[in-house]
């Protein structure tokens, strides 16, 4: 006979998780290092009641932490999941309700990122013993459709636990989708709060402990075959570099393959690491945000070697980049979905780090012609200098980003993690940020979400402190991404984790209001000003007068509030200095003006333009809209 053991559902679902455990060849570790809760009534009587139980039974078992914000619960688990290359990550719980909703955007960035969160929103009672109990939906039409059946649309894996025994196959088959490379993203199991706090007879099989080791398919050899054949062939061969590459830890044998070939490298925003910024290969972020030198390089490509990359619209300059006449793409995915991107005929199916050990072993000999290496590197030289220019020193009172950029990376260490995701910093970091480590550049780009910085970098850090690894994390965030989700500040006071966070205080939205220029809207509802009654817009001059600074310092942070001047730049290297000298999280702001760009990296973004309008500005954005489109082309290769 089975042995049983009595439990309540949250009892064992937190039991289960507690026992779960990746294995990526000699690396072993927990699938879910913990659980981020916001208790409300729905999950506080089963997974919090479960919680709670651990904590004083077995409190290292499965650790609990508070989060402010159940966006950012998520957030800290992508921000880990990162760290960890997607072995391991932590579980958010959330009540009923508007607590549940508030996780949708969290599952949407990590399922668009390909990073394994598991969400565990609850719902509804089951029985309808109680109906309609409070915070529920209620659709005439159809009764049963309630709030977590938002997360389907935006999880790779969603099921609901409508009766105890249903828990036994969801929660296998859930850990199945978070640990496999292909298919991972946000997980959703949907607890309605009668279940949660049911008893139920539970195998004691299924608490033990379970490996779920890593898949890492070799390429198919008719694959690899036209493979080597198409880069065989090539005079002028292109690599663009994806986060795949890091999540297999193939970092080591892309150099190995880019060194014995000579084949330039182009990084997606999720790739960037997989070589240093000084390595001769490297050059640099490619597509929309991408440098001079990747992008021209990425024009004359004759073969384009997509590693690990789900080829983005920025990725590929909304299909401008790649300009040769017969270009052709080889594709290298663990996902079959993202390796025939682009109609690509050579698609290679298979890990990263499996597909470039055999690409080395094939490709032995191969090397590009010394002219064209000749090329890369007169290229890469000139992308630097266009660099060292940009962080050139002003002294302007409001310095551009840029010049904010190249401050930054003087006082960072070269192991130190930088942590972004949306406005223009994104764009600029991918163009200017010399990475100087494979974990060392964090933007989350796939979603572009605002607000996930600040707990992002917080969960990376998390991440790091469990490997014993006590670099900085720095977290650079535009004043209005700080103020879409700034709570989780407070968190990191609770438990003393140090993070630093530099604002960079433009009023507005700098890339938004870049984009509405470009697009004739001539920044319209993009400044961050007081409201004029006669003009009926915010377009003015009468700046708000906000603290961005004062409200970091009233949740108890360490504030520095670098002041506007010619010393400005010098005062944001010294107030970094003083951060990273200290053991408490600290938050830096600096001003910054909003039209000083980057250098030109010649990418291009698809943002249609109004087709007629009354005015001039839009007009004139929509004749160089036609323009550039003709340069689109479908990619099928």
């Amino acid at each position: 006979m089975t042995e049983t053991k009595r439990m309540t559902v949250g009892q064992a679902l937190v039991e289960f998780l507690a026992h779960q455990w990746t294995v990526d060849g000699p690396i072993r570790e927990r699938t879910i290092a913990g659980v981020f809760g916001i208790f409300g009534h729905g999950n506080v009587a089963g997974v919090g009641q479960a919680l709670k139980q651990l904590n004083v039974e077995q409190p290292d078992l499965m650790p609990y932490r508070q989060a402010r914000n159940e966006q950012a619960m998520v957030h800290q688990s992508v921000g880990w999941a990162r760290m960890h290359r997607r072995r391991s990550t932590w579980a958010a719980t959330a009540s009923v309700g508007p607590g549940a909703a508030n996780m949708i955007t969290g599952a949407a960035l990590a399922t668009a990122n390909r990073m394994p969160a598991l969400l565990l929103p609850s719902d509804t009672f089951a029985t309808r013993v109680a109906d309609p109990v409070l915070q529920q939906l209620e659709h005439p039409h159809d009764i049963g459709i309630q709030v977590t059946d938002a997360f389907r649309p935006v999880s790779r894996f969603f099921d609901r636990v409508q009766r105890p025994e249903q828990l036994f196959s969801i929660a296998l088959a859930a850990m199945r989708v978070l640990t496999d490379p292909a298919e991972t993203g946000a997980v959703t199991i949907a607890l309605p709060e009668d279940v949660q706090a049911e008893a139920v007879d539970v195998p004691v099989e299924f608490l033990q402990d379970r490996e779920w080791h890593v898949r890492r398919p070799l390429p198919e050899k008719w694959a690899l075959d036209a493979a080597v054949s198409a880069i065989r062939s090539a005079k002028r061969p292109f690599i663009v570099a994806g986060g795949g590459v890091l999540y297999s830890g193939a970092e080591e044998h892309l150099r190995t393959l880019v060194e014995a070939t000579g084949i330039p490298v182009g990084t997606s925003q999720a790739g960037g690491g997989v070589l240093n910024w000084d390595h001769p290969q490297n050059l640099g972020g490619v597509g929309a945000t991408g440098t001079l030198a990747a992008n021209r390089l990425a024009a004359d490509a004759d073969v384009v070697i997509g590693i690990g990359t789900r080829y983005s619209d920025f990725t590929t300059a909304s299909r401008t980049a790649f300009q040769h006449p017969d270009v052709r793409f080889v594709n290298i995915n663990v996902a079959s979905f993202d390796a025939h991107k682009h109609g690509a005929q050579l698609a290679v199916v298979a890990d990263a780090r499996a597909a470039l050990e055999e690409l080395a072993i094939e490709l032995e000999g191969y090397e590009v012609a010394a002219a064209h290496s000749d090329r890369i590197a007169h290229e890469k030289a000139d992308w630097d200098a266009a660099v060292d220019e940009a962080f050139t020193r002003s002294g302007l009172p409001l310095p551009g980003q840029p010049e904010i950029i190249g401050a930054v990376q003087s006082a960072s260490a070269p192991r130190d993690v930088i942590v972004q995701a949306a406005g223009s910093l994104p764009g600029d970091l991918h163009k200017l940020w010399r990475v100087r480590d494979p974990l060392g550049y964090h933007v989350e780009y796939a979603f572009s979400c605002m607000g996930y910085e600040i707990a992002g970098g917080l969960g990376a850090k998390r991440g790091l402190i469990a490997d014993g690894d006590d670099r900085d994390v720095i977290v650079m965030v535009g004043d209005g991404s700080y103020l879409m989700l700034n709570t989780e500040l407070v968190t990191a006071v609770a438990e003393g984790i140090k993070l630093i966070v530099i604002l960079v205080q433009n009023q507005g939205y700098a890339s938004i209001g870049h984009l509405s220029e470009t697009v004739g809207s001539d920044r319209f509802g993009t400044k961050y000003r007081e409201y004029d009654p006669q003009t009926r817009n915010f377009q003015g001059d009468r700046l708000l007068p906000v603290d961005l600074a004062m409200n970091a310092r009233g949740y108890g942070i360490d504030v520095i509030d670098v002041e506007p001047g010619a010393a400005a730049i010098d005062d944001l290297v010294s107030a970094i200095t003083r951060a990273k000298a200290s053991d408490r999280a600290t938050f830096i702001q600096i001003h910054s003006d909003p039209l000083i760009y980057a250098p030109d990296g010649a990418g291009w973004w698809d943002v249609p333009v109004a087709e007629t309008s009354t005015l001039a500005s839009t007009r004139q954005a929509r004749a160089e809209y036609a323009q550039q489109r003709m340069a689109q082309r479908p990619l099928l290769g």
